[in-house]
């Protein structure tokens, strides 16, 4: 993580101060209980990421904030409190030098390695990451992707750490100017700090100090406020932008200038309060989880913890934590921390797709020391020589242009590698798939029709299974595929792009009417994406028997009555119970001819807390079911689910054009659903819903399909693409009109 090197010098040296710095800096005792803690932050997280058991260690994150703060703070503070100003230029050159030659390094890198071993389509995304990480707004894209629901099922990009790079870039960009905002309001700087302030008791550096302390204290206040919020109802902004992070490094801001207290406290509570400091963030490694709700007010464990520690260390005391930190075994860690960080993760994320395999932990633990190697190099070789450098830190501007060029060149670099890498495209060649469909003959449905339509229902299967089968003996992508491969993404159903899918907190109903829109006659999809799917096919359907279709579609959101855990807000998914009763009340005053339900059965896989077709799970849809047919009148039929790829189709396709079996889906669990699929079908059954089995769709024996005909079937890892739900209509149509009696 990049923060500044504690005070390079001692109290008692004599030279010169190190190129770029202050002579206050230099005459401050070496802070080695800082490479200390640094050498404990970067541990928790490469150990956490490499897969040990240190489920909390993602919170060294938080600790290096709570240093940079400090820090940082501490730099500015000496300057301005030294010789009443404040150099801009020199502060930014001394970033630029520390931060920019590794950061810069490491993208150029994982870039080139990226289009190595991954397929076009992820080095593609990998190098539009690297464009947002070397202008340092990375944490903002990530926030996005994360954010949108149907944006997050990609791989996780090898840049992703980049975003608490751009956190405190960020914060660099705008730390000083406040810094000198509030000394300038208490009177320290220019025209404000004449005669008329010489007569209060407080010095001017002591107003600057209570000022400065003031404004960081809003700061702070603000910022935790904001991330207390959004920690509970968008978590990934919570996690990921600046202004909701910024208290943590105010934290630090704070307790550099509250040092000269220290002194009025006695050596034993200092002492209590480092290691009080030191354990709060070792428990925070120890208790905290994946599922924790992070960061709201679980981060202030860990930042307490590290400013705590900071605090004490103002004093070497040898009964305090400073010095166990500032062990020699401690030092050389705490000094590559920051090139540690930068290379561990592109590795671990890069090393499985360079051996060909899935890493155990063993193998994480390697990758994770070949990277130290790598931080080790990196430092002595670029960083230290290039941060010494006295021809960059005798004028500035050299400086400020040298880091300049290597950011926008690092962001050329990618820009170039996204213009050159070929879109991918199959060799082969596939027929359009077509169906052969029949007169309908809906809404007329009898004892003498239903066999008829059984019959058509069973032929359209049929002929899809054929399509699907002969689609599985043909190994090649076709170079008609449609929609093409890098375009898989954005062929989404409409309402998407409508505002018709619901986020995560959100609790109202929209009027998302689709169909035919003059029609007293309505008809609803209701459920998560997976029902969303769907709209191409019931869309056409509505269109054609003069039918409104009213969409209401939320994240992540079964259509049953049981409460889940949401992982993305890391906590249970209350805004689904508040969003499906909100669905229900209007159901009931709407009163529709027919009700649609679809959902994904990952729940229980992504761990949401939930056992999906368990006891509770199964109720809960008999319930909903249930509900739906008394209160609105009704007929209900539940959408069979599509099965699942192994990862991202789209992605897995680009890399294996001329074999697409590895791509294809094994049929049995976790892709498939063998068990659920009955005991469904006995849930409907009871209730009195129809069920749409859409196995023959997709599956024969014991594979299912990723391209039917010259069609792609996903678009990412769970989701079909609107091209195939809308190829599927005839199909879908004969089925609904078995499952509905011919209500729809």
């Amino acid at each position: 993580m990049p923060d500044d090197l504690a005070a390079p010098g001692g109290a008692s040296d004599t030279k010169a101060p190190a190129p770029g710095v202050s002579a206050a800096a230099a005459r401050r005792p070496r802070r080695r209980d800082i490479q200390g803690l640094r050498a404990v932050a970067i541990l928790a997280v490469v150990a956490y990421h490499a897969g040990l058991p240190i489920p909390g260690g993602y919170v060294g994150v938080d600790v290096f904030f709570v240093i940079s703060g400090y820090l940082i703070t501490q730099l500015l503070w000496d300057e301005v409190a030294g010789g009443g100003r404040l150099s801009f230029s020199r502060f930014y050159a001394r970033r630029a030098r520390r931060l920019l030659p590794s950061a810069v390094l490491v993208i150029v890198v994982t870039v080139a390695v990226s289009v190595a071993v991954l397929g076009p389509l992820e080095a593609t995304a990998v190098a539009k990451d690297a464009v947002a990480c070397a202008l340092y707004v990375g944490n903002y894209r990530f926030a996005f992707q994360a954010t949108n629901y149907l944006d997050s099922q990609g791989p996780v990009s090898p840049l992703q750490n980049y975003w608490s790079l751009g956190v405190e870039e960020q914060f660099y960009l705008l730390w000083p100017a406040l810094l000198l905002g509030a000394t300038v309001l208490a009177g320290n700087i220019g025209v404000a700090r004449h005669a008329r302030h010489r007569a209060k008791r407080l010095s001017a550096p002591d107003r600057s100090r209570w000022a400065v302390i003031g404004a960081l204290t809003v700061v702070a206040v603000l910022s935790f406020r904001l991330c207390v919020h959004l920690t509970s109802t968008d978590e990934p902004w919570a996690f990921f932008s600046l202004p909701t992070r910024a208290w943590e490094l105010a934290v630090g801001g704070l307790l550099a200038l509250a040092a000269p207290f220290s002194r009025r406290l006695p050596g034993w509570a200092l002492a209590a309060i480092g290691w009080a400091g030191l354990g709060a963030v070792a428990w925070s490694f120890a208790a905290y989880g994946p599922q924790t709700p992070f960061p709201g007010t679980a981060a202030l464990v860990p930042v307490a913890g590290a400013g705590a520690a900071l605090f004490a260390g103002t004093r070497h005391l040898r009964a305090g934590p400073a010095h166990l930190l500032g062990l020699r075994p401690f030092q050389p860690i705490g000094t590559v921390s920051y090139t540690w960080y930068l290379w561990h993760w592109p590795a671990l994320i890069l090393a499985p797709a360079i051996v060909g395999h899935a890493l155990g932990l063993t193998q994480n633990v390697g990758v994770c020391f070949l990277s130290l190697v790598l931080a080790a190099v990196t430092t002595v070789v670029l960083e230290q020589p290039l941060r010494r450098s006295r021809w960059l830190s005798t004028r500035s501007v050299r400086s400020l242009v040298t880091g300049g060029a290597l950011s926008l060149g690092a962001a050329c670099v990618a820009v170039l590698v996204v213009a050159e890498i070929p879109p991918p495209a199959g060799s082969g060649h596939a027929a359009a798939a077509r169906l052969v469909t029949h007169p309908a003959n809906r809404r007329s449905t009898t004892s003498t029709t239903i066999p008829s339509a059984q019959a058509t229902a069973a032929s359209l299967d049929a002929q899809a299974n054929k399509v699907a089968q002969d689609s599985l003996n043909d190994p090649d992508v076709p170079a008609n595929l449609t929609p093409l491969l890098a375009d898989a993404a954005a062929d989404a159903p409409v309402p998407e792009n409508d505002g018709c899918f619901d986020n995560f907190t959100d609790t109202t109903v929209h009027p998302c009417l689709y169909g035919d829109t003059t029609s007293s006659r309505t008809v609803v999809l209701f459920g998560d994406s997976h029902a969303l799917q769907w709209f191409p096919a019931i869309d056409n359907i509505a269109n054609e028997e003069h039918d409104a279709l009213v969409v209401a579609a939320k994240a992540t959101c079964p259509p049953i009555d049981i409460t889940v855990f949401s992982p993305a807000l890391g906590r249970d998914y209350t805004e689904c119970n508040q969003w499906r009763a909100a669905e229900l009340q209007r159901m009931s005053t709407l009163r529709p001819a027919v009700v649609i339900l679809g959902f994904s059965r990952e729940y229980g896989i992504a761990d949401d807390h939930v056992v999906v077709d368990g006891e509770a799970w199964l109720s809960g849809l008999s319930e909903m079911i249930n509900t739906i047919e008394q209160t609105s009148g009704a007929r209900v039929v539940l959408m069979g689910d599509d099965p699942y790829p192994q990862q991202n189709t789209p992605d897995c396709l680009s890399r294996h054009l001329t074999f697409t079996p590895d791509c294809d889906i094994p049929k049995h669990y976790p892709f498939y659903n063998p068990e659920g699929i009955p005991q469904e079908q006995t849930v409907t059954a009871t209730t009195g819903a129809g069920y749409v089995d859409t196995d023959p769709w997709f599956c024969i024996s014991n594979t299912c399909t990723v391209i039917m005909g010259n069609m792609l079937v996903y678009r990412d890892d769970n989701h079909i693409t609107a091209t195939f739900a809308n190829w599927l209509t005839p199909v879908v149509a004969a089925n609904m009109e078995v499952a509905t009696d011919g209500a729809f």
